[in-house]
This record gives C-alpha cells, structure tokens and sequence, in this order.
C-alpha cells in the first residue's frame, strides 16, 4: 500500500513540534526559584556539635527547638533552571518564582552573592551575640564607625568615613541606641558629634533630619565592632545571609538562662536583629513557613514588618507570633513554654496593628 505524502510531512512535523518543545522546555530561564530550605535548632546540634557553644560563662541545659529557618535559591549567579523547573515550581504554591533582575543585578557574580551572604552572616552573629547580652543585662563594648552615607544625609559633608563616634551632646555613645534616643530627643536641634578621627578628639555640629521612620537621623550608615566579656561561637556552614538573627539571639539568651525557655516545645522563626533587639524584614517568609512546618514547629515567630505577606499563607497547624524586638521573642517562647499557657494575648500577624 502507498502511503500518503500528506502523512509523511505531518509526521514528521509532529516530530519536530515535538523535538523544539523538548528543547523548550530544557532552555535556561531568566528566573530564580525560591523553595523551602532545611530548619536548624539553635539549641541543639549540627553535625553532633552544639550550634551555639560559650566559652568563660555559665550555661545551663536547653530543652526543645528554637528553629531558624532557610531558603533555597535556584537560578541565581552562576545557576540556571530550565524552562520546565521554572513551571513546575509555578505550581507549587510553596515555592517562588521571581523574575532574575528583580533579585540579583546584573553584573554580580556568585563568588560576589557567596562573599555578601558570608558577610552579613558574622554581622548577624555579632548583633544577635549583643542582642542577647543586653537583653540579659551583661554588659559589653560596642563602638560605631562611619562607612558611608545615605542619600541626602545630614551629616555628609561633615563626618568622614572612618570616623569613630565617641560622644553626643557630651554623653558617651555605648551604642546604637542611645545614639537614637539621643538624636530624637533634640527634636531635630543641632547635636554636637565627637569623633576620634585619624588619631585626633573632633566635635563636630549636625542638624539631624526626620526619616521616613518618623526617627531623627544623621543619614549615615555606621559599622559596630563589639568586644565582649566572654566567647560565643555559633556553628553553622553553608548558611549565608542576615534573617537567622534573631533565632540565634534567643539561641543565646536561652543557653545563658536557667530554666528551659521552651518548655520542651518546638519553635521556629526568622528575621534579623541589630544590637538593640530590634527584629527586621528578611525575604522568602512564605518558602519559611513552610519549612518550619515540614520539621514539626508549633509555633512561628515572623517579624511585624512581614505579616501582610503571612496572611493567607499559614500551613495548618501552625501558630505565627508577630514580634518587634528580642524582647517580644523571649516573652512570646516562655509564655508558651509554661504549662497551661495558651498565650492568648500573643499578638498574631492578624490582629490588627
């Protein structure tokens, strides 16, 4: 039997259709993917080490989990995902998928992303290691040096980068925070700024600026550098970025605390912290959630300034704690901790604010 001319051109036209939608498919995308990354306990173990060991300070024994959670990034410098994983991850509600220019700019290379996340991993360390200290009232050394400057800053132009800010109107700035309550207490009013600069004790007058924050600010961006009374090291590889700030802070406080703040209960939780306890934003709070309930956390600890994100996006089973500073953290962990507690006056990311 003949077969039809018309039959040949359509198979093999099939075939090709075929064959480039295989290639398709298999193409790098321009898109990075965000799914849940692994939980670990800031009280336990890594590896059949403690996560959190001090050194020249009485510890006391923990009980429970206090989880710091994690994302995976596909797609980023040096990676890509094909076509196919970028729609597979469109249908999983737990994974993110992000245009790549909107996450990484475009002449960064991963070494650079390895080196920035390594970076902001000891700076969180150090700011949750003060954190914890202050909110426990030991003392410790902390000094603020200029790196730069904001855009339209009060103090550009007067400051120099390196400066090392000593005093405020006469009084010593042992921290961040006395620095703020002092520029918000001048109500916007010159303030006179001693600095040690190349050797030599300069004063010099600033007019701070009200910022978007409704904070009187110089408009500085001011490095810390910490000396404390005793060690305290944190192990953790392959793990980079700012937002476990917190979660190793009541790591801390915990380890430094008789009693078990948990009460033997499983808690999880993200967000960065500066050395005045205070808990910032971080990314992939979603692909978070989600991961903290896949290791069993009762409770979620999420930063205010994420809970429009949180909203609608609970695992069942799940309770999410909204928290400002340390302080909140630790009320909210042993609250729950204690027998017949339910915490009810915890605030959610669904109250109101």
């Amino acid at each position: 039997m003949k077969r039809d001319p018309r039959f040949t051109v359509m198979a093999v036209s099939g075939l090709l259709a075929l064959g480039l939608g295989a290639t398709a498919v298999l193409l790098p995308s321009p898109y990075v993917v965000e799914s849940p990354g692994p939980t670990f306990n800031t009280i336990g173990e890594v590896n059949g080490e403690p996560l959190i060991t001090v050194e020249g300070r009485e510890t006391f024994p923990t009980d429970g989990a206090l989880d710091l959670t994690t994302v995976f990034v596909a797609g980023g410098p040096g990676q890509t995902i094909s076509v196919f994983d970028a729609f597979r991850a469109w249908a999983d509600p737990a994974q993110a998928v992000t245009p790549r220019e909107l996450v990484y700019p475009p002449d960064v290379s991963e070494s650079d992303i390895e080196e920035q996340n390594a970076e902001a991993m000891t700076s969180s360390q150090e700011s949750a290691v003060a954190a914890a200290l202050a909110h426990l009232e030991i003392p410790y050394g902390e000094t603020l040096s200029v790196v730069g400057f904001a855009p339209d800053s009060a103090a550009e132009g007067i400051l120099q980068e390196g400066d090392q800010l000593t005093l405020i109107d006469g009084e010593p700035i042992e921290s961040l925070e006395p620095l703020k309550e002092a520029l918000n207490a001048a109500g916007g009013k010159s303030v006179d700024i001693t600095v040690a600069r190349n050797g030599e004790t300069v004063v010099e007058s600033v007019k701070p600026l009200l910022g978007e924050s409704g904070d009187y600010q110089l408009g500085v961006f001011l490095m810390s550098e910490f000396e404390f009374p005793f060690e305290v090291d944190i192990a953790l590889n392959n793990v980079g970025g700012p937002s476990a700030g917190m979660m190793f802070a009541l790591g801390i406080v915990d380890t430094l605390t008789e009693g078990q703040l948990t009460g033997g209960r499983h808690f999880a939780g993200t967000g960065t912290i500066d050395s005045s306890g205070a808990v910032g934003p971080i990314g992939g709070i979603r692909q978070k959630l989600v991961g903290a309930s896949e290791s069993g956390a009762e409770v979620f600890l999420a930063p205010a300034a994420n809970c429009t994100e949180v909203v609608g996006h609970i695992p069942d089973g799940l309770r999410v704690i909204r928290v400002e500073t340390l302080d909140d953290a630790v009320t909210a962990v042993r609250t729950l901790g204690e027998d017949n507690d339910d915490g009810a006056q915890l605030p959610s990311c669904e109250d109101p604010v």
